[in-house]
């Protein structure tokens, strides 16, 4: 049973939503504050978080940027914002998608259905260990070893490797990695994406010159693969 986190202060509107989800099949955890998500996100990561802009102690917006520093749960902006501005600002503080107040259940249920489609892992390994060549990624420890050593790695770079790690020998686009490990679909700028590889790159013991597991295609993304 997927797990969700609805955080809405308006009682009537949590409790409306709570069943319409309920109904539908997800295990809901309703919450009123910002805080409170924040520190239930923080004890068990949830499969997909609604959050409610208007908060009565903390800004939506600014919640969103604390959540991504911690997680990169999916999550859904309920908002009565709908000008293209607010939006596009959400989207790149890291909302997956939004809806605009009001809404029907029916809508936010397409809208959860989907986001989790398009955010689901290819099928891991069923201890949730991912191996390729000498590197052991545990996803549920958010371990990652190599050649029995273990790696220091930030949080954003241990969800880049388990992510390339997910899809070994795949070539994965740049925009792929700012959707789904940044979080972000309207950038300008993703050199980033350029940084965390190459912090990435030097913890494996490898450059971009003399690659092992991380390789460029040039023009297209990158792909990790077990060294020949």
């Amino acid at each position: 049973m997927q797990q969700i986190l609805l955080v809405e202060d308006d009682p009537a509107v949590q409790a409306a939503l709570v069943h319409a989800l309920t109904d539908r099949g997800f295990a809901v955890a309703a919450l009123g504050t910002a805080v409170d998500a924040l520190r239930a996100v923080a004890d068990r990561v949830p499969d997909i978080v609604i959050l409610d802009l208007g908060l009565p102690d903390l800004d939506g917006a600014a919640a969103l940027r604390m959540l991504r520093g911690v997680t990169n749960v999916p999550v859904i902006i309920a908002t009565a914002r709908g000008d293209e501005r607010s939006v596009v600002d959400l989207l790149n503080a890291g909302a997956d998608d939004y809806v605009v107040k009001p809404f029907s259940s029916e809508q936010l249920v397409a809208r959860i259905t989907a986001l989790l489609r398009r955010t689901a892992r290819p099928a891991d390994d069923q201890d949730g260990v991912l191996e390729v060549g000498g590197l052991h990624v545990d996803l549920r420890q958010r371990v990652a070893r190599l050649d029995g050593r273990d790696l220091e790695l930030n949080r954003r770079e241990f969800d880049l490797l388990a992510y390339l790690a997910a899809r070994p020998g795949s070539v994965v686009s740049r925009r792929d990695l700012l959707h789904d490990v940044w979080r972000q679909r309207h950038v300008s700028d993703d050199q980033t994406i350029d940084v965390h590889v190459s912090w990435l790159r030097r913890k494996l013991g490898e450059s971009a010159a003399h690659p092992r597991y991380l390789h460029t295609v040039r023009g297209v993304g990158l792909k990790l693969v077990s060294p020949g």
